[in-house]
């Protein structure tokens, strides 16, 4: 056994290998390329405080950040059929949901939460870009549609917070299928004469758009937020015509009557509040309530 080559150059190289610093204790902003210390952006709402650019969150801290006091009920979703076609690409659509859920703590890409907003009950949902870019496929649908129906049941407006890729490629038209069933929920709560408000984070593409996140009584966007069917790199490669600066993002979208407001993620919590309660007719709250820690 040579001592030195077995044992003293793997110490020395776990040594020098070894992190000083977490992972994740600096964020680049892709917008700048600024290098932002991580607990800064955490304590701004995950926005970069020099430039304004609105970092995706995840679908837990969306919520907490929505609800008084960060509290909330998370509604049980059902389990659906798993990989339904059997499909594989460069791996098994099986392997990618197992590594998204490792990923995300999450079962799918939509997540749903019940509580109240400044006093008012509401119902969330949010869809969570990390989760295979927050594609729609069978269980995400099942979840928004769940969401639609308790809101129903318990009388509350519902708000969904879109992020997505679009359709979920690997279940094929199972997953297209999903763009009615999610219109028909929405249907059932207009019937129900509760609200139902839609926040277009980034990037809300493909079939969402085409579906429940256009259907809403207002539509809010996040600053810089892409909201589309197909991107505009494919727009462009189709009709072979350089598009106009800000081309489908929120502000652009704003001007030209596609979103009703473009809200600033500080003032977020506090419009859809306004909004909750001026289509519920409901009266604003003589105290001051808990707001979560971010809000």
């Amino acid at each position: 056994m040579n001592w030195i080559s077995n044992v003293v150059r793997p110490k020395i190289r776990s040594i020098l290998s070894r992190r000083e610093t977490p992972e994740n204790l600096w964020i680049k902003c892709p917008e700048t390329g600024q290098l932002v210390f991580y607990k800064d952006v955490e304590s701004n709402q995950f926005v970069i405080p020099s430039s304004n650019y609105h970092m995706r969150i995840s679908a837990s801290v969306r919520l907490k950040s929505l609800f008084d006091s960060g509290e909330f009920e998370d509604i049980a979703l059902p389990e659906v059929q798993i990989d339904p076609l059997k499909f594989r690409d460069e791996r098994r659509y099986a392997d990618r949901l197992k590594d998204a859920r490792a990923k995300t703590g999450m079962q799918d890409a939509v997540k749903i939460g019940f509580g109240k907003l400044e006093g008012l009950p509401v119902t969330a949902g949010v869809q969570d870009f990390d989760f295979m870019g927050g594609s729609l496929g069978m269980a995400a649908a099942e979840a928004v549609i769940v969401g639609l129906q308790t809101a129903a049941a318990r009388k509350t407006p519902f708000i969904i917070f879109a992020a997505s890729g679009g359709a979920r490629m690997q279940e094929g038209i199972l997953s297209l299928m999903q763009l009615p069933r999610t219109t028909v929920a929405v249907q059932m709560l207009r019937e129900a004469k509760k609200p139902y408000i839609v926040v277009l984070t980034n990037p809300t593409t493909g079939g969402v758009t085409a579906s429940y996140a256009m259907l809403g009584d207002v539509h809010i966007a996040e600053p810089g937020a892409l909201v589309g069917f197909a991107g505009p790199r494919v727009i462009e490669q189709t009709i072979r015509e350089k598009l106009p600066e800000g081309f489908q993002r929120a502000e652009y979208l704003e001007k030209h009557g596609m979103v009703d407001m473009v809200v600033h993620r500080h003032k977020l919590r506090g419009t859809l509040a306004e909004l909750c309660r001026l289509l519920t007719k409901a009266p604003k709250p003589q105290t001051k309530l808990p707001v979560p820690a971010h809000a």
